[in-house]
């Protein structure tokens, strides 16, 4: 009994995101930023042609405009992924320590 209240104790920071809880959509927030980035990318280079930029120089300045413009809006997508880094970091971190515990007990 001792054992299983001092469990939840030692997994500390993954009890928070909840280890054996529901896994983080990792793939679902990567895919919603990636492709916002994407078309925030999309949207100015083809701004910029449409303005009268040709070629090379309004793909160029496009990109390098896209990067500040994502960082602003996509924001809260950009914070969900993190988050969900985090969570599948505790859970790999916590499913190593457990295998590691269960090596050092067969030996």
């Amino acid at each position: 009994m001792a054992d299983q209240t001092g469990a939840p104790g030692q997994t500390g920071p993954t009890g928070a995101t909840g280890v054996g809880s529901a896994p983080p959509q990792l793939g679902k927030w990567f895919l919603i930023y990636t492709l916002g980035r994407l078309a925030i990318a999309a949207v100015l280079i083809g701004l910029l042609w449409a303005l009268g930029l040709p070629g090379t120089p309004g793909f160029l300045f496009g990109v390098l405009l896209a990067m500040p413009v994502s960082f602003f809006a996509l924001g809260p997508a950009r914070k969900r992924l993190t988050s969900a880094l985090v969570a599948r970091n505790e859970q790999k971190q916590a499913l190593r320590t457990e295998l590691r515990g269960t090596d050092a007990d067969d030996a």
